[in-house]
């Protein structure tokens, strides 16, 4: 059986309202990995969505160009494979928990901007885009533009992986993530529920005994991360 080296995400922080002209905001901090996430209603709908009665959760993700260890070039013509699919697994994350009819004929978008990439990235900004639509929802529902409230519970998202010596490891930073034999990207709701699971095998094949020592991993960190989530939005 895999030894477990640490079951506790990195040291986390959530700062909400950082942004005044945003409906919600937060700087998200998990270790070194830092976002900025916005959250901003309109009240527009995709074409294909008007007339349906209900609303849209959508996003949009950044690496800034000082984020990494080399400097990365903006996106302006066209988003890399990568980009694209890391705004759907937000997006994707975030509808799970949300009744749109509830929402009515609004589009809440989730602007997620990395400012410090060290590692779970896309995770950082799911956890921390959830308290910006929390935020975006209580202004909603304050003004009494919603009258009930369309979000049905927590959403959060932690890596887990194996490293080489067979250790299971929570909220994998970039070293880490870019050594382990297995990753994996885990989603979650505060009610112990999966959303998605990302897993990939890069050095040998994971057995399942692995595979539920990397959920059960995954189970006990995001426990802090909803705790997290909790405590910045009755801060």
């Amino acid at each position: 059986m895999n030894l477990i080296k640490r079951t506790n995400p990195r040291p986390i922080k959530l700062t909400k309202d950082i942004n005044p002209y945003a409906h919600g905001s937060v700087l998200v901090e998990f270790g070194r990995t830092k976002v900025h996430i916005t959250a901003t209603v309109e009240n527009t709908l995709p074409p294909w969505l008007k007339g349906q009665g209900k609303g849209w959760v959508t996003a949009e993700y950044n690496m800034l160009p000082g984020s990494t260890h080399t400097r990365s070039k903006r996106e302006r013509k066209s988003l890399s494979g990568r980009t694209q699919e890391i705004q759907r697994f937000i997006g994707r994350a975030l509808r799970s928990v949300v009744d749109l009819k509830s929402l009515g004929e609004k589009t809440i978008t989730l602007d997620c901007d990395v400012l410090v990439a060290d590692g779970g990235t896309r995770t950082a900004s799911l956890s921390g885009a959830y308290v910006a639509l929390k935020l975006a929802v209580d202004r909603l529902l304050k003004d009494k533009a919603t009258m009930k409230n369309p979000l049905r519970e927590k959403v959060a998202a932690l890596s887990v992986g194996i490293d080489r010596k067979g250790n299971v490891i929570a909220d994998l930073n970039y070293e880490e993530d870019s050594s382990c034999h297995t990753d994996m990207n885990i989603v979650m709701t505060d009610s112990g529920r999966f959303v998605e699971i990302q897993g990939t095998a890069e050095g040998a094949p994971f057995s399942d005994e692995e595979l539920s020592a990397l959920l059960d991993c995954a189970k006990s960190a995001l426990k802090e991360v909803f705790k997290a989530q909790e405590e910045a939005l009755r801060g």
